[in-house]
């Protein structure tokens, strides 16, 4: 891979058109580095706190924080050494999510570290290719020949770079108190704007739509110095003129700078009622594409309109300095970095026929030592809920994670099977893909069925459908207390037997659904009647027992297990069967972001996102199989999809902004303990 092309950010393309984007207007401020040159620490402290908690008084209510809750369950890495650490950055006075640390070195100097996401995400620092764990080469305004490199060590679920000569050699003057870490970065000025179009061929077209001619777009952005940016989508973008039209909208993509735009700049793009208003550099100003461009407490924020199936890349250049953002359907950067011992993040354009996919992936070495796969969830003590992958990773203290089994949206139950360390938290349906392993990196993939049977008088057996599941059909259904303390009736007219002790102790009515809550008891279970009539073959005091077994019994040696599906790779042959496994002909046909888990020829396990295809939509099932086989994989099982996707690692999603990534309500995390 060129230097070029190395040095570009990716920013994921989404399709979750319904979900509005909120931009961040907390105020900024800065504080010359003379000023901390000449006062003492403590004043330091005080100037930057009370600066900061004056701007935040004015700021809008706009920012959502989604930072995890702490957790205590180490990490990776010994936490000796570590002088101060925390979960919150005040870049410029805006408070942001991002964690850090501060630590002695061996020759007395005091080391800070921030997290590769807050870099990525707050600063927009670019991670190049690498090979070696211990150190990142980075790109930030900084040299094409060398770039900088920093040094990397794995702490409670994050990748911490050690940015301590770095911040020296950009000028930013840093404070920590409490869990807060404050930065300040030297005033840069964005001096000219400059744009250019070249038209480039049309993607496939999708039926019944008419897509309007593509160009690819540059906009270059000249400033004095080096400045902190970031890049978010928005929503979709209509007009009058287009509601007629049958072209996908425009999205809104917004990029702000810790740079002030010069005077003529903002009038430039301040709002006009002419569509190409004079510019006063020569030409037009291009409104296609810019929207408009403002000045907001000392940050320039930059509306664009940008074109369906295309998305920016954007990178920086040294010498002058400039943010180059490039609109392009092939957004997506190639990396293959070694993020830690036995994880590899990769990320790539996927060929089938055509087109063209972006697909990203963690390639884990199960065998690595202290490395380890587990099923996640929202909430240790209930089946109920949801949460953005980042928080359900974060509070397990996973590195990694990957969304995973299917669930329903309005009640926040889980729709197939989940066991983890020998438990059933959900019992598998419709006989659908799921995939087994345990601590020593065997695996096994295929389709599976739970079949529990109660036995009651004379050696009667009666078949138990379903085992604390969000999955309803008439028949007898079974929850345990790792369902959590109580379950409340799904359906009306339930019958609620009470089994403690393996004996019946109560029957009780369920009345409607969702209004009564019946206690789980910890020495038994409940027994949920629904539209059954064999209500009187368990009165109170009849004796039962259970049989519970999996098919394919190759299940039952695993203590780990997620359901999902379809089965897409077995056996290195695609053995892809949507309707077998109750999947409807329109989600087969589908085309949506994919999530995907697999295991290659190596033994190696993956872990992948798919989204929209170069200037379209993402894969259908059939295409994603490919996909996984084309990657590598000889086993692949397909995951929940479409706005659920989200691929976690260190605090980040690397596929998506989070903005756009639904709650979920559970994943496959990945724990990394080192010694």
């Amino acid at each position: 891979m060129s230097q070029h092309h190395s040095k570009k950010h990716y920013c994921a393309l989404t399709n979750s058109s319904n979900q509005r984007w909120l931009w961040l207007r907390h105020a900024s401020y800065r504080l010359p580095s003379r000023m901390f040159r000449s006062i003492a620490p403590t004043a330091v402290v005080i100037i930057i706190f009370c600066l900061c908690t004056k701007w935040s008084s004015r700021a809008e209510e706009s920012w959502i924080n989604t930072s995890p809750v702490t957790q205590n369950i180490p990490c990776c890495t010994s936490t000796s050494g570590v002088l101060a650490s925390g979960k919150q950055i005040i870049l410029n006075g805006r408070t942001l999510p991002g964690a850090w640390l501060q630590e002695r070195g061996t020759d007395g100097r005091v080391k800070t570290f921030l997290s590769d996401g807050a870099l990525r995400q707050i600063v927009g620092v670019d991670f190049l290719s690498s090979n070696s764990a211990a150190s990142q080469p980075i790109e930030w305004f900084s040299s094409n020949q060398k770039p900088s490199v920093l040094a990397t060590r794995l702490l409670q679920g994050h990748r911490y770079m050690d940015i301590t000569d770095f911040t020296q050699t950009v000028g930013w003057v840093l404070q920590a108190n409490g869990n807060l870490m404050a930065i300040a970065t030297p005033k840069a000025q964005i001096k000219n704007i400059r744009q250019s179009q070249q038209s480039i061929a049309t993607p496939r077209k999708l039926p019944g739509v008419s897509l309007p001619p593509f160009h690819s777009a540059r906009i270059v952005l000249d400033l004095d110095r080096p400045s902190p940016w970031q890049v978010s989508p928005g929503g979709t973008i209509t007009s009058e003129t287009e509601a007629e039209s049958t072209a996908p909208p425009n999205r809104e993509w917004v990029v702000a700078l810790d740079a002030i735009a010069d005077a003529a700049l903002s009038q430039r793009y301040a709002p006009s009622t002419s569509a190409t208003p004079e510019n006063p550099h020569g030409g037009k100003v291009d409104r296609s594409i810019v929207r408009k461009l403002e000045v907001v407490n000392n940050r320039t924020i930059i509306s664009l309109s940008v074109p369906f199936g295309m998305a920016p890349q954007i990178m920086t250049l040294a010498n002058p300095n400039r943010l180059v953002i490039d609109l392009r359907p092939d957004a997506l950067v190639q990396r293959d970095i070694n993020w830690a011992t036995g994880l590899r993040w990769r990320q790539q354009f996927v060929t089938l026929g055509t087109e063209r996919f972006p697909v990203v992936w963690l390639d884990i070495n199960p065998r690595q030592s202290g490395l380890r796969l587990q099923p996640i969830g929202t909430d240790t003590t209930s089946q109920t809920g949801t949460a953005p992958l980042i928080q359900m990773a974060e509070q397990s203290s996973a590195v990694a994670a990957i969304n995973a089994g299917y669930f329903n949206r309005n009640n926040r139950l889980p729709l197939g099977a989940i066991r983890r360390g020998g438990q059933w938290l959900s019992g598998p349906i419709l006989n659908r893909g799921a995939i087994a392993w345990n601590d020593s990196g065997e695996f096994y993939f295929g389709r599976l069925t739970l079949e529990e049977t109660l036995i009651i008088d004379n050696n009667q057996k009666l078949p138990i459908l379903f085992l604390n599941s969000g999955y309803v059909q008439s028949g007898i259904a079974r929850y345990t207390n790792t369902w959590g303390t109580s379950y409340t009736p799904l359906t009306d007219n339930e019958i609620i037997v009470i089994v403690q002790q393996n004996r019946v102790t109560n029957q009780l009515p369920g009345g409607k659904a969702g209004e009564t809550t019946f206690t789980i008891p910890q020495d038994g279970y409940l027994l949920t009647l629904r539209a059954y009539l064999g209500a009187s073959q368990l009165p109170i005091g009849t004796p039962v027992s259970i049989t519970s077994t999996t098919n394919s019994p190759n299940f039952n040696r695993y203590p780990h297990i997620m359901g999902a599906g379809p089965l897409l790779v077995q056996n290195n042959q695609i053995v892809l069967d949507a309707a077998g496994e109750k999947f409807s002909p329109a989600f087969s046909r589908q085309k949506a972001a994919r999530s995907g888990i697999c295991t290659t020829a190596s033994g190696s396990v993956i872990i992948a996102a798919v989204h929209n295809r170069a200037g379209g939509l993402g894969p259908t099932l059939a295409e994603h199989a490919q996909l996984m086989k084309n990657i590598g994989c000889v086993n692949a099982l397909n995951l929940d999809g479409g706005s659920s996707t989200g691929l976690y690692l260190g605090g980040q999603l690397l596929d998506r902004s989070s903005n756009t990534a639904a709650r979920v309500h559970n994943g496959i995390g990945v724990f990394l303990e080192q010694e």
